[in-house]
This record gives C-alpha cells, sequence and structure tokens, in this order.
C-alpha cells in the first residue's frame, strides 16, 4: 500500500491555522488529524483528545525519557508533541496525516521526515494578527505579549516552508489550503501506485488502434 502523505502546518498564534485544519478536516476523505500533547490547560470549548490530550508536565516527561513523540518542544511556557507511532501507523494505512505544529516540531519533523510537505499560514497583517489574539479573549496580557513576541521569531520561518497561505479571507484561504492537499495527491507517483491499474490503459486487440 501507498504511503501516506504527512502536512506540518505551523504559523504564529492567532493566524488560524487550527480553524484551516478543521476545515480541511470536514471536507476531504482520508484525511487525519494528528492530536497533540499538551501541558497547558484546555480553553473554553476544547476536548481532552479531540483537541489535544492535556497531560501533566510529569506524564510529558515520561513520554519524552521513553522516546514515544515524533517531534516536541516548549511554546509559549508549555510543552507540546507529537507521538511517533500514531502518525506512522495512519501513514501506514495510506492515509494523509495533518500536524498542526509549531516551527521548533516542524523542523524535528522535516529533519527525520524530509519528504513532508510543509504549509506556513501568514496573517494579513501584524495589526490583525494583534486583534485576533485580543479577541479570543482567553489569555491575559502578559500571555498575548509571550505570543506576540514569539511570533517575531516564527515568522522568520516561513522561507523554509513549501507553501504559504495567507488568511486574509478565511474561505479563500481554505480553497488555497485544500488545493494544496489535492494538489499534493495528485502526484503522479502516487496517483499510478494507488489509484489507477495501467494495464487498462493497454489497448485490446479489438481497439480501433489495430483496425
Amino acid at each position: 500500500m501507498e504511503r501516506g502523505d504527512l502536512f506540518v502546518v505551523s504559523a504564529p498564534s492567532g493566524a488560524g491555522k487550527s480553524t484551516l485544519c478543521s476545515m480541511v478536516m470536514e471536507k476531504l476523505d482520508g484525511l487525519v488529524f494528528s492530536v497533540s500533547h499538551t501541558t497547558r490547560p484546555p480553553r473554553p470549548g476544547e476536548e481532552h483528545g479531540k483537541d489535544y490530550f492535556f497531560v501533566s508536565e510529569e506524564q510529558f516527561q515520561k513520554l519524552v525519557a521513553e522516546d514515544a513523540f515524533l517531534e516536541w518542544a516548549r511554546v509559549h511556557g508549555h510543552f507540546y508533541g507529537t507521538l511517533r507511532q500514531h502518525v506512522m501507523d495512519t501513514l501506514s494505512k495510506g492515509l494523509d496525516i495533518i500536524l498542526d505544529i509549531d516551527v521548533q516540531g516542524a523542523k524535528q519533523v522535516k529533519e527525520k521526515m524530509p519528504w513532508a510537505v510543509t504549509i506556513f499560514i501568514l496573517p494579513p497583517s501584524w495589526h490583525a494578527l494583534e486583534e485576533r489574539l485580543k479577541k479570543r479573549g482567553s489569555e491575559d496580557r502578559e500571555k498575548i505579549k509571550l505570543r506576540l513576541k514569539n511570533a517575531l521569531k516564527e515568522l522568520e520561518e516561513v522561507h523554509s516552508y513549501h507553501y504559504t497561505v495567507v488568511n486574509d479571507v478565511l474561505e479563500d484561504a481554505y480553497e488555497q489550503f485544500k488545493a494544496i492537499i489535492v494538489a499534493e495527491r495528485s502526484k503522479t507517483g502516487r496517483v499510478l501506485a494507488s489509484k489507477i491499474d495501467m494495464t487498462k490503459l493497454r489497448p485490446d486487440p479489438d481497439s480501433w488502434l489495430h483496425s
């Protein structure tokens, strides 16, 4: 069975990557979202096992010691990590998987899996980024300042990604994001390996070619 594609999606906080990932998950079949482990507390409406696996720092460090993570990093004062086994099992089934991870984690994944498809989500402006973080209402002023400070560093990494989507008008950004996934699925090697039997494209003896 042909291996699935691994899509690594990064963005500064407030750019809208989680929203775009959720939208594309609803529309495209054969796509699995990798639920990360984190030590940060859940925001209102977030569910354990759906949005994140919310664990203690002790539990997280135990997984680190067991080398269970494909990637992990400390971001905005909390730990985040992606379980290696879940990713490998998903890909081996021929399914595509999306990793919604920060630039530190993305670097680790690219080192281990250089064939991964990387996508960076940009806000249309710095002002828009600030406003989106404020409107979330999930963090105090100091935490927002920390996220903005980290955003400056994260934006410097955009040049190392294969694709960039500017999330100005959400529907337009979604269409671009979806188009990237569809295009990767349409690459010749993948189509010939999994979606068509080339023997069916050989003319039979009664074909007009031989008449």
